[in-house]
C-alpha cells in the first residue's frame, strides 16, 4: 500500500468515499479506406489520455488497453461494437470510456487548378496522403457507472493541424468529465504547443512497432523533428534505463518537462540513473521533487539512499518513513538497520537486523551485519562489505498512489 502522509489507512477502509472516475481511451476508428493512416487513430488516443492524465485525471495506461484488448481477444485497430466497448471498460475495471471515430477527405485539384468538391481518401500508396487533407474527428464519452452516452464532440481541420485538433479535443473531455476544476481553453493550450504532424507521426508508429530497434529509431526521428516534444524523450530515457545505459538515459530523462505525465516517473528514474553513476547530490535532487509530489514508499527510501550516500542526518528519517508505509518489506528494515549502525547504534541496529531476518531467513547480508552490531564492530575505511549498502528499489507505483489519493481526498 502506497504510504499517504497525514491520511491514516484505516480511515480508507471504512469511510466508504467515492474517489474519482478511472477513464479509459481507446483508439479512434478509421472510417477510410486507406489503412496506412491507421495511426492517427492512436494518436487521437493518446493526445487525450496524455493531456487529461497530467491533469490528474486517472487515466488507464495503453499498456492496460493493450493487454485489455489480448485479454478479450480484440484485434487492433478493429471497429468495435457498443458491447464489446462496454465489455472492455468493464474488465479494466474503467468507470468512463473515451472513444470515437475520424475520416480523411482529400481536397482533389481539377486540371485548371481549382478545387474540386472533396473526396474520400482511398487505400492508396502513403504518398497520396497530403497534410493539407480534411480531417474529421468524433468523440464520445460513456459513463460506465451511470450507463449514459455523452453527447458527441466533434472536429474538422486540415490533417497538418492535427496536434491542434487533439488538443481541444482534449480539452472538451476534460470539460465533460472535471466540470468543476477544468481550465479555460487558453491555459489548457499553453502548455501544450502545437507539434509538427511528422514529428507526432514518427512517435506514434514507434509506441506501434514491434521492435526495440524500430522504436528508438522512430522515437529519436520524432525527438529531432520537434524538440518541443516531450513524451519521446520519456520513452528513449526509458529505454535506455531498461539497457543499464544510465549516462544516456539522463540525458533523455532530463529533458522531460514538468507537463508531461510522465514528469515524476522521469524524475524517478533520473534519480536512480545519477544514484548509479555516483552522482548522489543530483540524485537527492531527482527523488526530492518527486517524494514532495508522488511520496511513495519506494521513493522516500531511494531519497534516503541517497542521502545516507551523502552522510545526511536526513536518511535515517526517510528510511523510517518508508518503514512506517510498508512494515512487511524487509529492505526498508535492512536500511534503517544500516543507518542506524552506521551512527554507532548497535543495539536498535539489531533489532532491525532481526526483523529483516524474520521476513527473510535466507538474508546473509542481514546476518553479516547482525553478527557486527552483537560486537559493536562499526564501520572501517574503505571496507567493501560494509560501504555503499543501501538497497534501492526501481518500481514506482504512481498510478496506484494517485487512486487511492482520490479515494481518501476526493475532489468532488
Amino acid at each position: 500500500m502506497p504510504r499517504l502522509p497525514f491520511f491514516p489507512l484505516i480511515f480508507f477502509a471504512f469511510t466508504g468515499l467515492v474517489g474519482a472516475d478511472t477513464v479509459l481511451v481507446l483508439p479512434f476508428f478509421n472510417q477510410s479506406d486507406s489503412r496506412n493512416i491507421d495511426w492517427i487513430g492512436e494518436s487521437i488516443a493518446e493526445t487525450i489520455r496524455e493531456s487529461l492524465a497530467s491533469r490528474g485525471v486517472l487515466m488507464l495506461s495503453r499498456d492496460d488497453r493493450v493487454e485489455g484488448y489480448r485479454r478479450l481477444s480484440i484485434r487492433q485497430n478493429a471497429v468495435l461494437t457498443h458491447a464489446t466497448i462496454i465489455k472492455l471498460g468493464e474488465a479494466l475495471d474503467a468507470d468512463q470510456v473515451i472513444y470515437g471515430t475520424y475520416g480523411l477527405t482529400a481536397a482533389r485539384k481539377s486540371e485548371t487548378g481549382s478545387r474540386e468538391q472533396a473526396q474520400p481518401a482511398s487505400g492508396a500508396a502513403e504518398s497520396s496522403v497530403s497534410p493539407r487533407d480534411s480531417l474529421g474527428i468524433s468523440a464520445r464519452i460513456l459513463d460506465l457507472k451511470r450507463s449514459h452516452l455523452g453527447p458527441e464532440s466533434k472536429e474538422l481541420g486540415a490533417l497538418e493541424d492535427l496536434a491542434s485538433l487533439e488538443t481541444h479535443l482534449a480539452w472538451q473531455c476534460l470539460e465533460s468529465l472535471e466540470p468543476k476544476t477544468a481550465p479555460s481553453e487558453q491555459e489548457f493550450r499553453r502548455d501544450r504547443p502545437a507539434l509538427r504532424l511528422d514529428a507526432v507521426e514518427n512517435y506514434i508508429r514507434g509506441l506501434l512497432a514491434s521492435s526495440d530497434e524500430q522504436k528508438h529509431r522512430l522515437f529519436t526521428q520524432a525527438a529531432r523533428l520537434d524538440p518541443r516534444f516531450s513524451e519521446p524523450n520519456f520513452q528513449l530515457g526509458k529505454m535506455a534505463w531498461n539497457r543499464k545505459d544510465y549516462r544516456v538515459a539522463q540525458d533523455w530523462l532530463q529533458k522531460v518537462i514538468r507537463t508531461d505525465s510522465h514528469y515524476y516517473e522521469a524524475m524517478f528514474l533520473l534519480g536512480l540513473c545519477r544514484y548509479n553513476t555516483g552522482d548522489f547530490g543530483g540524485a537527492e535532487k531527482a527523488f526530492q521533487i518527486v517524494a514532495t509530489a508522488v511520496p511513495l514508499n519506494e521513493v522516500l527510501n531511494d531519497l534516503g539512499a541517497a542521502e545516507s550516500r551523502l552522510r545526511s542526518s536526513s536518511a535515517l528519517e526517510n528510511f523510517r518513513k518508508a518503514l512506517e508505509g510498508d512494515a512487511t518489506d524487509p529492505d526498508y528494515h535492512f536500511n534503517v538497520g544500516y543507518a542506524l549502525w552506521k551512527q554507532g547504534d548497535y543495539t536498535q541496529a539489531a533489532e532491525s537486523f532481526r526483523a529483516v531476518l524474520d521476513r527473510n531467513p535466507e538474508d546473509s547480508e542481514a546476518v553479516l551485519f547482525l553478527g557486527r552490531c552483537l560486537k559493536s564492530d562499526g564501520q572501517r575505511v574503505r571496507d567493501p562489505k560494509s560501504e555503499g549498502r543501501e538497497r534501492l528499489k526501481l518500481n514506482f507505483e504512481e498510478m496506484a498512489y494517485r487512486q487511492l489519493k482520490a479515494e481518501l481526498d476526493p475532489k468532488h
